[in-house]
């Protein structure tokens, strides 16, 4: 287990893929929600960390909340950058920002927010263990 998240923003680069457009070519709706995770995951991992790892330990992370502005579509076969950082940490929250953005013309897609945490086997709502916590 890591000892704690000192990195709090990374960058991850996304290919649309035929399979997450509509017949009007563009992004589903539906999948901003899996880029968002895409980009928490990588977060987590240049930390030192997976979240099998973490599960094995015991931790579970859950969504509790997720917002997603749409701000242009994205199209088959576009390359997107999505930068996501650590936001408001507390006690019981971990908060995560997204911006997805087009690489060739810097062109917003979307904008994000989620709040996770952390929950024990029966669902019941647990404190942050301290490597989520602010460095002091």
């Amino acid at each position: 287990m890591i000892s704690h998240c000192n990195i709090t923003t990374c960058q991850t680069t996304i290919r649309v893929r035929y399979y997450e457009v509509d017949r009007q070519n563009t992004v589903h709706h539906s999948v901003f929600a899996r880029y968002f995770e895409m980009g928490r995951t990588e977060l987590l991992r240049i930390n030192g960390c997976d979240y099998k790892t973490l599960e094995d330990s015991g931790l579970a992370l859950v969504i509790a909340q997720l917002e997603c502005r749409f701000r242009s579509p994205a199209h088959y076969d576009d390359e997107l950058l999505l930068t996501t950082s650590t936001g408001k940490v507390d006690r019981v929250r971990l908060e995560h920002l997204y911006n997805l953005q087009r690489i060739e013309d810097k062109q917003v897609i979307a904008e994000g927010r989620t709040i996770l945490v952390h929950v024990d086997q029966k669902g019941v709502l647990k404190p942050l263990p301290g490597i989520f916590a602010p460095e002091r």
